[in-house]
């Protein structure tokens, strides 16, 4: 350890916190939910234990880089997960890597993964996706597949992405048309920039919000096995490029999801 005094201390610092925080998150022995709660997604009135859950997301790859924490911790607890995702990226090939990718590292089978190529809802910071048709084609799924519980982003996106922001606004919509109100929604939260890009350390931010915030239907997922994480995001093998390397190192989605209840 004698190389940590030659490093200015801010330096050593964050390294050691990086380290701590990885290794708190590799403690837990298995994908984990902070606060522990029954209250989280808790069995349905019929007594099935398990839920359908419909992941809805905008492009091939939103599910390695945002929602691999969600995905393993609702696996590991036997729930039934689809993927509904509403465009190709404007690349056939993603489809079938995105499949691969479900299917080999995080337990999806081929058969509940969805990805749609509709003349409205093209990948583009310019393209404007119809809220309506976003609510028709989700609740064609959720008939479908007796889908009760839905995870989608939250009104910011995420990262912004219009795509991503307008299929938040189709999904209130179709749980607002929904009379029977028998689907539950939850929405991954928007971190800042510092978070955002924090690695492991915001952990123990949004841990502390989850436990303060837990009437307030807010949970901190944690993914403890991040490499799980990792895995999934190369096998889109297209958008594995450098930046994408250096975001499943720094950013905090490869290792938490904050969920809150819409």
């Amino acid at each position: 350890m004698a190389w940590i005094w030659m490093v200015p201390v801010p330096v050593a610092g964050a390294v050691l916190l990086w380290a701590n925080s990885l290794g708190r998150i590799l403690s837990y022995p298995a994908p984990s939910c902070v606060p522990p709660s029954l209250q989280f997604m808790p069995p349905l009135r019929d007594d099935r234990r398990s839920r359908n859950v419909l992941l809805v997301v905008a492009h091939p790859d939103d599910e390695s880089m945002f929602f691999a924490p969600t995905i393993l911790f609702l696996k590991s607890k036997g729930h039934n997960i689809h993927i509904l995702c509403m465009s190709r990226a404007n690349e056939v090939k993603i489809v079938s890597h995105t499949s691969q990718a479900l299917w080999k590292l995080l337990a999806i089978p081929h058969e509940q993964v969805k990805v749609l190529d509709h003349p409205k809802l093209q990948d583009g910071f310019h393209e404007k996706w119809g809220h309506g048709l976003v609510a028709e084609l989700t609740m064609e799924d959720v008939q479908l597949w007796a889908i009760d519980t839905i995870v989608t982003f939250d009104s910011c996106g995420v990262s912004g992405h219009p795509n991503h922001k307008d299929l938040h606004h189709g999904i209130c919509k179709f749980l607002h048309a929904n009379r029977q109100g028998n689907v539950e929604a939850w929405e991954l939260a928007s971190l800042n920039i510092l978070r955002k890009y924090s690695g492991p350390v915001d952990i123990w931010l949004s841990s502390l919000i989850s436990f303060s915030r837990s009437k307030q239907s807010i949970y901190t997922l944690v993914n403890s096995r991040p490499s799980k994480s990792y895995e999934a995001m190369a096998a889109h093998r297209s958008q594995w490029v450098w930046f994408r390397r250096l975001y499943v190192i720094f950013s905090s989605y490869m290792y938490v999801n904050v969920l809150q209840k819409i």
